[in-house]
């Protein structure tokens, strides 16, 4: 019997070496066939067990799930609004793969591997959800690859948003470019301090880390490049007068009649709409309305247009709203606060970072601009060059969208003169601004003249601003604009 059992104990032991020997050497279709039960060499059937079939899937560089991560800002679900790639196309690391659009912003993703797409999981517009598998990628460079990390995310068209990168447990915040330029460089990302949002790693913060390493000065980089546009014919003054005589005419769709009514759910931009619009049902909101005589700031842009379009940027009214409205906030930093929900905490913010309502085929969007501040009238008059560029494209970044402080609503380019603007939480105060009309007023003489006139309509939080405070801030941010003189004394 003891020789029996010997022999049974040789027969298993062999057949574990054979199972062995044939999954490291078959190929992929061998592989998958030797999970069917094999005969070995003494006569038994020796079945593979199935999680050494697993492990040399994944080293072998079969098809990964490529998954949707988290992109930030609480977001669980995305709409998939265009593809890049189809099934069978070869893609590398950072390609982009699709679009997809938050109710915050519009967001690329970018590829993790290398490798051939086998399947794409969702149609266009087909609602995609964090931590589900997007596309199926066959790759052959999953050893190096951390398993958990499937997808790289970056806003469209924006050079400022992060990316995720997994290093040594700790999530390092840095945008491909940035990922490549350290490569190069053989420097790793976590030994280099991030100074943007969340620790993230900028440029500036690779190139500093490498002149600490080898003594290099390096030149400051500039703040803002502005092109001067292509030289263009002058336009008689006959085309000139016609072309002012000319009346618009709107674009009218043809009206389709169906018959049936339509339903779809409310997602992108209007379901961020539909969040914050319900929470600021929950602030007492305080109205405050007023005119402006718009016409020696009128005058001063007329002056000032030619220059600006000659470095390539368009100067409309709203850089000077912008401009005095943070002077204003100078004066009165409890408008560019925000309150916790308790309403038992008041937050003053350093930054001025002043949004702008803005009508867009996606829907309302409030884009701002960063450090109002500290910018200068140009500056802020191409930083909204910038977001109008983006906007009407539908490739407004989350770092454009977020982080806003004070907002500012030009309704009056599109129509109407007073307004009931609701503010945006978590701010405190909110205003718009009406059409510029010509009428006539009284000036300083008794005399009747020709007046520019604007009406601005603000809205503020009542539970920490009184209205003494709106009115205050009001009439000062109205001296601004109706003597634009004054500005000069307090630019910095």
């Amino acid at each position: 019997m003891a020789a029996v059992r010997a022999l049974r104990s040789c027969n298993r032991s062999l057949g574990r070496w054979v199972g062995l020997r044939q999954l490291g050497s078959c190929s992929r279709i061998q592989i998958l066939r030797s999970s069917v039960p094999q005969k070995t060499p003494c006569g038994r059937l020796q079945k593979l067990p199935h999680r050494s079939l697993r492990t040399a899937s994944v080293l072998n560089g079969q098809i990964v799930q490529f998954k949707l991560s988290d992109i930030g800002e609480g977001i669980t679900e995305v709409t998939v609004k265009d593809w890049y790639v189809k099934e069978g196309d070869s893609v590398s690391q950072f390609d982009s793969i699709c679009e997809v659009q938050s109710d915050k912003a519009s967001v690329t993703i970018t590829s993790r591997y290398d490798g051939v797409v086998k399947k794409l999981h969702y149609n266009v517009d087909d609602t995609a959800y964090v931590g589900r598998p997007l596309v199926d990628i066959e790759t052959d460079a999953l050893k190096d690859v951390a398993p958990e990390e499937d997808v790289v995310e970056t806003p469209a068209v924006s050079h400022d948003e992060h990316t995720h990168q997994e290093i040594k447990g700790h999530k390092t915040l840095a945008t491909p470019a940035v990922r490549r330029l350290a490569m190069e460089n053989n420097i790793k990302l976590s030994e280099v301090v991030g100074s943007g949002k969340d620790g993230r790693i900028l440029k500036e913060d690779i190139l500093g880390f490498l002149a600490k390493q080898t003594g290099a000065i390096l030149p400051p980089s500039p703040q803002m490049e502005i092109t001067p546009p292509p030289p263009t014919f002058e336009t008689s003054t006959q085309q000139q007068k016609a072309k002012a005589a000319s009346i618009p005419v709107p674009l009218i769709k043809p009206v389709v009649f169906t018959g049936k009514d339509v339903t779809e759910p409310v997602k992108g931009f209007h379901k961020a709409m539909v969040k914050t619009m319900s929470a600021a049902l929950k602030i007492p909101h305080f109205g405050y309305c007023d005119e402006v005589d718009m016409t020696n700031l009128s005058q001063l842009r007329k002056d000032l247009k030619p220059l600006a379009e000659s470095r390539g940027v368009r100067l409309s009214f709203m850089p000077f709203f912008l401009k005095a409205a943070s002077l204003g906030l100078m004066q009165f930093p409890i408008l560019n606060s925000s309150v916790d929900e308790n309403c038992q905490n008041i937050t003053y913010k350093a930054a001025h970072n002043i949004g702008i309502a803005m009508d867009t085929q996606q829907g309302l969007v409030v884009p701002n601009v960063k450090n109002v501040q500290v910018r200068s009238i140009l500056e802020i008059a191409a930083e909204l060059n910038r977001l109008q560029s983006l906007g009407s494209t539908g490739q407004l970044g989350a770092g454009d969208l977020t982080g806003g402080t004070f907002t500012l609503s030009n309704i009056g380019s599109i129509g109407g003169t007073y307004a009931k603007p609701v503010i945006l939480p978590p701010e405190v105060a909110i205003g718009a601004i009406g059409k510029v009309q010509v009428l006539p007023r009284f000036d300083s003489k008794g005399q009747v003249v020709k007046a520019q006139i604007i009406n601005v309509s603000w809205s503020a939080d009542h539970r920490i601003i009184d209205g003494a405070t709106m009115s205050r801030f009001s009439n000062l941010w109205k001296s601004y604009l109706e003597n634009p003189s004054l500005m000069l004394l307090e630019l910095k």
